[in-house]
Order: C-alpha cells, then structure tokens, then sequence
C-alpha cells in the first residue's frame, strides 16, 4: 500500500496499475481512505507540478479501491479530476472484471450526469460493450455519440459508414429526436456536402436501414413541440432532405396547419408552401386554406402575410366559387400593421367581391375594414359598402406613463444582524443607490456605535469573499489590490473595500495614501465621476480605521440621490453637539446633492445652516443661495459619423471643493479626453448619476460617447443607463437629448427598449424637447450613426403605448432632413428603412389627427413606383393635408 502512494504521488500511473492488479480486494478498500486524504490535500493546490503529476494515477486509483457504483460514478465524473487527461481505455481495463450487473449500474449513472460533467463517451460506450446493458439515451450519451461519430477526421471514415457499423444506431437515432436543445449542437455539427449527418440520415432512411416513416414523424413531432431557432432549424433541414412525397405531405395536412400558425419563421414558412403546393393542387379544401389563413395572416411576418395573399389570390382567380370562403379571411389582414399588408388585402377583396353573392357576407366584409387605415378605410366605404366615418375626428387623447417619482430612503438598519443581512444581499445582487446608500451609512453608524458587534455580524457576509482568505500564495492581499487605483469597478468593490478595513485587511497608511493622492492618475473622460465616487469611500475607510464617523452627511434623502436641505442642516447641527469632525469628502458630496430648485425652501435652509456658526454652515449657506449659471457654456463637434459635445468650465465646482470633486467643473474636450479605460461596468453609471442628483448633463456629456457605442459600434448594454438618466434632475439639454437619440438607434432590442423607457418618462415629465431630439436624429441618421430601420422599431414601440403625439412630434423634425437629402440626391438615394420610417409617421399622424405641411414630402409623394417609401410618403401626405370629409370627396371624384 505504501508502494502504491508513493506510485500515485510521483505520477507513476504505469507503476499504479500494476501494483493495483496484485492487491486484493480487502487491500483496496484498506488504501482507499489514504487516496481520499490525499485528494483532499491536492484541491488546496489543484495546478500545482505535484498535483498535475498525481492525478492521473490518482483517478485510476480511486476507480479501482471503491466498490460501490455510485461511488465510482461520482468519483470519476468529480470536476477535480475531469483534467487528470487519463485514457478511457485504462479505466476499462481497470473495471473490466467487475460483474455485469454491476457494470450495468456504473453505466446508466454515468449516462445521467448532465453532458457538462464531461464523461468520455468512449468510456460509456465501453461499458455498455463490456456488461451488455441497453444503450443509454440520455441527453450525455446522446450528445457524446454525436461528437464521436462525427469527428471522422480522426480516421478515412464517413459519418454515413461510421453510422452503419453502429449497433445501436435505430435507438439513438430515435433518443436524437427526444433530447432537449440537441439541435443547435447536431446543427453545427452536422454542416453541408456528402460527408454530413442530414445526408447519411436521409440515406439510412431511403435505403430502409432506419425506418423512415418513424423518422418523419419524430421530424414532424419535433417541430410541433417548438424550441429555439436553432433547434427547429436542424430538425427542418433533415425534413427537407427526407424528401416527403405528395402523399406522405397530404397525410400531415393538421401538422402543416399548425406549424404555419405557431412555429417559428423559418417552419412556418415551409409549412406554408407545403399547404401552398396541396391548394393548389387541389389538395386542400377553402375551409382548410381559410383556417390556414386565419392563422397566418395574423403573424408578424410580413414575407408570410404577403405570401399568404399571392397564395389566395391564384386561387380566387382560378376558381371563383371559394370567394365567399375565402374573401373573410382576406379581411383577417384589414387589422394588420402594415399599411401596404391592408392595402393589399383590400384590392384582394375589391378585385373578388362581386363573386360573393351573399349579403351575410358582404357585411362581414364591411364590417372588417373598420380596422383599415384612414384613406384605405374611405375607399372601403365606396367599394365594399362600409359604414362611413363621422365627419368629426374623434378627439385624441396622449397616453403617456406616470412619471416616476423618487422614493425616500428607510433609516439604515437598526441592529447590526439586519445590517449584514443588506450588505450580504447587496454583494450579491448590486443593488441600486438606495440600497448602497443605506448599506454604507449603516456601516458608518455600527463601526461608530460598536465595532465588535458588527464585526461578529458581519462573519458570515465575508467568509467567502476572495481577500478574506488565510492562504497568501494564491489570493492577492487586500492591501496590494486596494492600494491600486483603478481596484473600484463598481459599488460592490466600494463595499468590499469597507469590509476589507474593518477586518484589518488593508494598511493605514495604504489608507492615507489614496486620501491624499486620490486616483488621478487614472485620467479619462469618465475619471470626474470616478474619482468624486471613490474619494468618499477612501476617505470612509480611513475615518474607520483612524477616526469613526458617527453618520454620513451625504445620505440622500431620495432614491435619485437628492438630499433635502433641512435634512443636512439637522446633521450638521448633530455633527456640533458631538463635537465629530466632518468628512471633508463626505460633505463636498453632500453639498453636490443638496437639493437648490425650491429656492423658498433653500434660502430658510441657508439662512438655519449660517446660524450654526461653523465653516461647513457658512459653505452650505452660500451653496444653496448661489445664483451662477448650473450648466458650462456647450458646443457641438464631431468625431468620425459621431455628434458629440464639448463643455467649457464650470467656476462654481472649483471653489470650496476637495480635489477629488474639482474635477468635475472642468472642461470636457472631444479630443483630449481619453474615451477608452477601465470604467466598464454598467452598475457604477447609476452611482455616477447620484452624485449629480441636479445636473444630470454633467453625467450626460461624460457618458455620451459610451451610449453612441450601442448604435455605431452594435454594443450592447451602453444605453441601460437611459431609464435612470431620464429620472435624475436638472436640465434635460443637448447631452441628454443626444444620449437618448444613439439609444433609440442601438443595435440590440434591449437597449432601444430602455431608449424608449427613458423617451416616455421625460415626455410624462414634460421635459422632453421632440423638436431638439428629432433634429438631433436627422443629423445622426444623414452622418450614417444611426439606421432608420432600428429608430424606426423603436418610435412603432413607443407608439404602441399611446405615445403617437409624442412621436410624431420627434419624427415631424427628423423626416426634413432625410426627406431633404432623398430630393437633391434623386431616385436612387433612398436611405433604406426610410419607407418603415415613413410608416410610422403616417400612423402617429393619422392616430393624433397632425396637420400640417411638411417640408419635402411632397416631392417624395410624387415620384413614380410603388415602393414603401413612396407608398408611405403618399400615405403621410394625405393624413396631414386633407380633412376626412375632403378625402371623401376627393375618392369619391376619383382623385
């Protein structure tokens, strides 16, 4: 036994082995514990040389010492001992005189760890060779079987000849089509030309090896059950390649009609021109085809609305007797969004109408184009009899969100149990101002009230955090991360940083340092900010270790950050009677978040503050009484397809403030700045817009090119921040406005979908400029910043939730520009989405009854085609030059 540990810790597997094969099974499990002890001991120093060398027989050992087979399962399915690298065949040799059934058990264990657990598939394979159990078709086996057969560079194989020499071959084939999530892995891996696993299949099927009427129908199932694009789009493919025949097709005609109403894109469209080629053929009867219509016309895609319609109309033309089936489902595409869908379907249906003899019907079909838009909705009322429109429009009424409103923050925790219940969370989650804001005043108030309580509260918030570990050769100390000065990412470092000084983890005088030095040497566009954040919690810290603060000043008294300047006055009065020195950071930040805009209540609050007697009063009593200017002096310049802004200095930020702070009255440069740096994680841009609860353009104009990134360079997340943006104080100016414009061109849905969010908020909270955002949109989209495509998806968002006066208003300033560049570039300068654009405008408008002429509309109205833009444009140009009565008239003339 002791031969064989010294075999396992030098690495000698060979030695192992042959030493494993002389013991007895007592001598084993006698060993067994031995192996334990030293794999517990090898986890503290898992990439160690002598760790490395000692796993493989390691493993080898543990395998062969235990005999129960859930035991041996678990041991070698463990993560640690996934990367001993040993070869499945020496473990096949090692259990290969174990009993059958035994080996039966081990097998199907194995099988049921999930694929993450990284079990050989030879491994498993071997084992069901070696105790004749029945194949597994778990989701691990099957996806190793699909590695394995597949990797035929390995060997001059095909996958189509490794499939035939596989025994088990109908059973995993048909374990393929059950396995979750397995398509986008077959997908990849099955790829294109002869070699591929859709063309072995489909030849296994053809020449009857697989059964293929069995495959057709998993194929079929498959689909029907739904999953991810990818998944279905694997599973289509080898349907495709199975070839069905006319009859195997008429024999599903309930599958098809159900994939065309509620598969993904790609499904539902070879389910429509399956059902397609069948009506066509006769294969269908006008009840089927209605149903199919039904569905299908009520999908969002818009290739499968326009398909559906070419689909109807031949057969309208070819036989005239469905028209009283069929004309009902035309209408279903009256409601459609798309107007040229409508107008499409309403020629349908005028071109048809005098086949259908029935007035029942007849009415339904008036009855549906109430759903059309306003000028199709008049020309239904001349061709199909519908009921027409009052000669008043209804009066609209915007419906916009409730502006959000802050909420006050609850008193930090009382006792220091619930304390560190918040902190722990909050490490955990990141949560938002209110949450760190509390959680950091509470951590102030406890330190002062009795450290060793909070510290034994505290225990196990930090026992797993990484700097609170006993071992120095794998864990940098807290002292030389912190002391770094780019170590505070976001708010949950900041807290980290706290908890690391109470427990003594970080040197005063690393400490004192960064007070005194502060982080200047990280300069970049986003370092003010930065720099005013960090500097209150260095300076907290050291007042930790050196000198407790009874509270902090800075607490705001709101969510958004603002502090209430009776509330600050009280703590200054507090902070006298304790006779504490103040913060000289905590204060500078407190005087940044008192809140000025109720200028009867800050003068009471200055003329209390002046009454205090102290320097802190006298500087409170001036802040809040001063009358200067809140914003610098601006000025727009450009950067590649960017609009960006500059800011000249700001005086008032450089009086009376630390150094940390002055930084953020100084002047913004486009091109002195530098825009890349460590300043990644989102979390922090919510703490960054607490420290300027008033002037959220000092944040804006800092961030701007961050948020451009999300339209011109596709990133995503950079407009996440746009919601809270919108919900912080202060003028809503260029920056601001410029910030939402790049968002509600961002490439990823997520990020337009918070340019929305913060889009409403301000128009609820009436301080949104549409002129100054649509203007802004016009340049960004003629500089090539941001696509109309994806500005146009964001205004159809936002008008879907009653905002259509809102976002008329923005696109009445944005469309000019374009529309301007579209009549001195000529006929092939469309900018593309211009018509989607164009849509929405004429939506908006028709939903909010704008008048009005708008500048080079007319030109785009009158050119010659019929494509969306110009569609669109004729669309717009009727809502907002004629009144209802007049676009009667003017049908009924002929015009």
């Amino acid at each position: 036994m002791n031969a064989l540990m010294d075999a396992v810790r030098a690495g000698r597997t060979a030695e192992a082995v042959s030493l494993l094969d002389e013991m007895t099974d007592a001598e084993r499990r006698a060993v067994f514990g031995e192996l334990k002890a030293l794999r517990k001991e090898l986890r503290a120093a898992p990439w160690d040389a002598g760790s490395r060398r000692a796993y493989p027989p390691l493993y080898v050992a543990g395998v062969a010492c235990q005999t129960g087979a859930a035991a041996v399962a678990a041991w070698i399915a463990a993560a640690d001992m996934r990367w001993s690298r040993t070869s499945p065949a020496l473990l096949l040799r090692i259990l290969g005189d174990r009993d059958p059934k035994w080996l039966a058990d081990v097998t199907h264990r194995l099988a049921e760890r999930p694929a993450s657990s990284g079990v050989p598939y030879e491994l498993m394979a071997g084992l069901v060779r070696l105790s004749g159990c029945p194949v597994p078709t778990t989701d691990a086996y099957v996806r190793g079987w699909l590695g394995h057969i597949g990797a035929t560079w390995q060997r001059e194989e095909t996958v189509l000849d490794r499939l035939r020499q596989d025994p088990y071959l109908p059973q995993l084939v048909a374990a393929l089509f059950e396995t979750d999530d397995i398509g986008g892995f077959f997908g990849w891996l099955a790829g294109d030309g002869p070699n591929s696993w859709y063309g072995a299949l489909s030849r296994l099927a053809a020449e009857g090896t697989l059964d293929r009427g069995a495959m057709i129908d998993a194929c079929v199932a498959r689909l029907l059950r739904g999953g991810t694009t990818a998944d279905q789009r694997a599973f289509l493919r080898l349907l495709k390649d199975l070839s069905l025949t006319a009859e195997e097709q008429r024999a599903r005609i309930a599958d098809w009609l159900a994939l065309a109403s509620d598969a993904v894109s790609p499904v539902a469209s070879h389910a429509q021109s399956v059902l397609g080629a069948l009506a066509l053929d006769g294969g269908l009867t006008p009840r089927q085809l209605a149903e199919m219509s039904d569905a299908v016309l009520f999908r969002p895609e818009k290739k499968l609305v326009r398909a559906q319609l070419v689909l109807l109309r031949k057969i309208l033309t070819r036989d005239a007797s469905t028209a009283e089936e069929l004309l009902p489902a035309v209408a279903q595409a009256f409601g459609h969004e798309d107007s040229e869908v409508q107008e499409r379907a309403l020629k349908l249906v005028e071109r048809h109408l005098k086949k259908v003899e029935s007035e029942d019907v007849r009415a339904e079909l008036a009855s549906a184009a109430d759903q059309l838009i306003p000028a199709l909705r008049v020309r239904a009322v001349r061709t199909l009899g519908a009921e027409q429109a009052g000669p008043e429009p209804v009066a609209y009424a915007e419906v916009l969100p409730l502006a959000p409103e802050p909420v006050r923050l609850a008193p930090a925790p009382e006792t220091a149990a619930e304390l560190a219940e918040e902190v722990g969370a909050l490490m955990a989650t990141e949560g938002d101002v209110a949450a760190f804001e509390r959680a950091l005043d509470g951590l102030v108030r406890h330190a002062h009230r009795d450290r060793d309580v909070l510290l034994e509260a505290l225990t196990p918030v930090v026992a797993r955090r990484w700097w609170n570990s006993t071992d120095p050769r794998y864990v940098m100390r807290a002292d030389d991360h912190f002391g770094r000065a780019d170590r505070i990412y976001n708010a949950a470092d900041g807290l980290d940083l706290l908890l690391a000084t109470l427990h003594g983890r970080v040197h005063t005088a690393t400490l004192l340092r960064s007070v005194q030095q502060g982080t200047a040497g990280t300069a970049c566009v986003h370092s003010p900010l930065s720099r005013a954040f960090e500097a209150r919690l260095w300076e907290v810290s050291y007042r930790l270790r050196t000198e407790p603060l009874p509270f902090l000043l800075s607490t705001p008294t709101w969510s958004t950050g603002l502090l209430e300047p009776d509330e600050l006055v009280d703590r200054l009065a507090e902070y006298v009677r304790l006779d504490a020195r103040v913060g000289e950071a905590d204060f500078a930040q407190a005087l940044l978040r008192v809140r000025r805009e109720d200028r009867a209540a800050a003068e009471t609050a200055a003329e209390r503050a002046a009454a205090l007697g102290t320097t802190e009063g006298a500087r409170l009593a001036r802040r809040l009484t001063h009358r200067g200017p809140d914003l610098p002096v601006e000025r727009r310049r450009t950067s590649g397809n960017r609009i960006l802004l500059e800011y000249g200095e700001l005086p008032e930020l450089q009086e009376d403030f630390p150094a940390e702070f002055r930084p953020l009255g100084r002047p913004v440069s486009v091109y002195r700045e530098r825009w890349y740096c460590y300043h990644w994680s989102g979390d922090i841009r919510r703490h960054w817009l607490a420290l300027l609860p008033e002037r959220r353009e000092l944040v804006a104009v800092r961030l701007l090119r961050d948020v451009s990134t999300a339209a011109v360079d596709d990133a995503r997340g950079a407009a996440a921040f746009l919601p809270l943006l919108a919900e912080s104080g202060g003028a809503a100016g260029e920056a601001v406005h410029l910030c939402l414009a790049y968002g509600l061109g961002a490439r990823h849905p997520e990020d337009r979908l918070a340019a929305v969010d913060a889009l409403l908020t301000l128009a609820a909270r009436g301080q949104l400029d549409a002129a100054r955002l649509g203007a802004d949109l016009g340049q960004l989209i003629r500089r090539g910043a941001v696509k109309p495509v994806r500005l146009a998806e964001s205004a159809r968002t936002a008008a879907a939730t009653g905002a259509n006066a809102t976002v008329w208003e923005m696109l009445r300033h944005t469309l000019p520009v374009l529309l301007a560049e579209l009549a001195v570039g000529g006929a092939n300068t469309p900018a593309r989405g211009l018509g989607d654009l164009l849509a929405v405008a004429a939506e908006c408008a028709e939903r909010c009854g704008a008048r009005g002429e708008l500048p080079h509309l007319a030109q785009a109205a009158q050119r010659r085609g019929a494509s969306r833009l110009v569609s669109q444009a004729r669309r717009l140009r009727i809502a907002l030059t004629l009144e209802p009565r007049e676009i009667v008239n003017s049908l009924t003339k002929g015009a």
